[in-house]
């Protein structure tokens, strides 16, 4: 379901093939929010909370290096947009998460999916330009 389509692409190598990845880990958050056989998800949950915090830091530094780089001239509204992605995600309350574990993947899911077709669709794809 989720995946890198054509309309996602900026024509940035590099910003390109880290977005996919992005889509992968939003495909894995849908997987579990779609898996009725785990009954518990709370360490699955964190454990994709945490990969996506981590590769979200790692991305952002690298997006934010290429701009720098061509001296783009919105780069600090994409710093202010990164860190309010990375915000959001640390502010995420563990203990809320495991008392209602389908609602937080869910909330989770409609945050990265939000994220990713704004954020790209919206702002990423006039880097290339």
């Amino acid at each position: 379901m989720y995946e890198l389509k054509e309309e996602y692409l900026t024509g940035i190598e590099e910003i390109d093939n880290e977005h996919r990845v992005l889509f992968e880990i939003a495909e894995e958050i849908y997987q579990l929010c779609e898996n009725d056989m785990v009954p518990d998800k709370y360490d699955h949950i964190v454990n994709l909370l945490q990969r996506l915090k981590q590769y979200a830091i790692m991305h952002f530094a690298h997006e934010e290096a290429y701009m720098e780089g061509i001296q783009y001239k919105k780069l600090f509204t994409q710093k202010i947009q990164h860190d309010n992605f990375r915000r959001k995600l640390d502010t995420m309350d563990l203990e809320i998460i495991d008392d209602n574990q389908d609602q937080a993947i869910e909330d989770l899911l409609k945050f990265v999916t939000d994220w990713l077709v704004e954020h790209i669709v919206g702002t990423d794809k006039q880097i290339g330009r």
